[in-house]
């Protein structure tokens, strides 16, 4: 077998403390927060004034719109105030800072990236490629976030990154956001949630309908019930989970890409949206779509979840349903193979899954793929990120799992029109984690969440031990000349 030799760049993104993301500083109940607006209510307005300037000039270069944020804060506390008197401008935004605060997105880790084209493609040198690249962000509390950067590779596959802003900015929920009644339906089905109450929900809402409609209607039904049940209550409040799990969101347009943040938003998500692996999806019609596949924890379970957007400025949360969404590590294949969706996944935590499907949303089946073989990949295999298309196959990058825990980055190949048919894999890693790699958050870790080939070169951001990530180049005629 031929080696496959890896150049390791010298690009290395570091996990950044001074990129701070202004949220809601949420109390344990509303009586502290009564106390909090009464305390605020009393000082005079000289002492306001005196106070908000404080805030101003310790926060206000921080953040880009740190006026609107407290503004939306205040507003959000306002039934605290127990008063109808008017403020001034400066109370507002106090009282609003009393209820805010700043999140540190990396201040334990900045890992797992994966690389997909950027969008705009024009003004660049020929044979040059503008890429965007998704990273795990994870802060205090463990709690994981997606932020992004930007860069290029030219024509001999050297790599830039762009400085990020110092900037973070979360999206603003996209107003009316609509649902399908039919796909609902599947869904509620799928959780063995119908029933009276979700039927008599549904039946008088339109075929499509937005999260207020369908929260009205499911109050009118519940008022019918009269008393609810334990049960009745239980069915309502999933129902509106599940809404509130499938939500869209926009990015303002004027806002860099490496200021956008995608923060856990909905009860699924509460510990942290981990591990996003983007894919440029080839739609039957010509036209693409970004796809991640991501894994929302909410400190206790795990769920496989979907994420889309044409353009990394609107974005749509979707779950995913039916018995083969289990475990982690699910990766889409980037188009159609035989009119079917396919994608991977690692549904016993132990191999390597390949599962297809006629709808994005909802996969029933799966069928084994790959098994652990070699010794460095006997406690697990999962995948590193989505197939990428070759002439000779469907390269898959994987990580196996050996002794002492250790992880490494291996590949191995389908066949083009039956992906389920393994034609090639190596039996010796790409990437093991080096003395420079091996130290971290979780030691003794590479891990990639996607990859992408630039002329006939593979290029490979890895995550080094869970806490920063790096860069790696190899040659793609080397890889598949190692696995024949």
């Amino acid at each position: 077998m031929k080696s496959t030799p890896v150049q390791r760049t010298n690009v290395v993104l570091h996990p950044d403390r001074t990129r701070v993301l202004l949220r809601p500083f949420l109390l344990p109940n509303d009586p502290r927060a009564i106390k909090i607006c009464a305390h605020v209510m009393a000082l005079p307005e000289s002492e306001v004034r005196a106070l908000w300037t404080q805030v101003q000039a310790e926060f206000g270069e921080r953040h880009s719109q740190i006026r609107e944020f407290l503004r939306r804060r205040f507003e959000q506390v306002r039934p605290s105030l127990r008063t109808a008197l008017k403020l001034s401008e400066e109370r507002e935004y106090l009282l609003g800072a009393y209820f805010s605060h700043e999140y540190s997105l990396e201040a334990a880790a900045l890992f797992n990236p994966s690389i997909v084209p950027h969008p705009d493609q024009s003004d660049l040198p020929p044979g040059s490629l503008r890429f965007i690249l998704s990273l795990r962000a994870t802060g205090e509390g463990h709690i994981s976030s997606v932020t992004f950067r930007t860069g290029f590779l030219d024509a001999k596959g050297n790599i830039t990154i762009n400085t990020p802003t110092r900037y973070c900015l979360e999206p603003a929920q996209a107003p009316n956001a609509s649902y399908e009644k039919g796909m609902f339906e599947r869904k509620l089905r799928e959780l063995g949630l119908v029933g009276d109450f979700t039927r008599q929900t549904l039946e008088t809402l339109g075929d499509s309908f937005t999260l207020e409609q369908l929260r009205d209607s499911a109050a009118r039904v519940a008022s019918r019930f009269g008393a609810r049940d334990q049960q009745t209550e239980a069915v309502a409040r999933k129902t509106l989970m599940l809404a509130q799990s499938n939500y869209e969101v926009q990015f303002p347009s004027d806002s860099r890409l490496s200021e956008r943040v995608l923060f856990p938003t909905t009860p699924s998500q509460s510990n942290g949206i981990e591990d996003a692996r983007f894919v440029l999806f080839q739609n039957d019609d010509g036209t693409r779509t970004y796809y991640a596949t991501y894994t929302a924890y909410d400190g206790k379970m795990i769920l496989p979840q979907f994420i889309e957007t044409p353009d990394f400025l609107h974005f749509k949360f979707i779950t995913l349903n039916g018995p083969a969404v289990r475990n982690k590590g699910m990766a889409l294949f980037p188009r159609k193979v035989q009119g079917r969706y396919a994608m991977l996944g690692r549904q016993d935590g132990e191999n390597i899954h390949v599962m297809f499907s006629e709808n994005l949303h909802f996969w029933n089946a799966t069928q084994l793929l790959l098994q652990p073989k070699f010794p460095w990949e006997f406690i697990q295999l999962g995948n590193c990120g989505s197939p990428i298309e070759t002439e000779a196959g469907w390269l898959v990058l994987s990580h196996g799992v050996g002794a002492m825990r250790k992880y490494c980055i291996g590949a191995f190949l389908l066949d083009l029109e039956n992906p389920n048919k393994v034609i090639g894999r190596l039996r010796e890693p790409l990437i093991k984690p080096n003395e420079n790699e091996r130290e971290g958050y979780v030691p003794n870790v590479v891990y990639s969440c996607g990859s992408l080939i630039h002329g006939r070169q593979l290029v490979i951001p890895y995550a080094m031990s869970d806490y920063a990530a790096t860069f790696a180049t190899l040659s793609l005629d080397d890889v598949l000349a190692a696995m024949q």
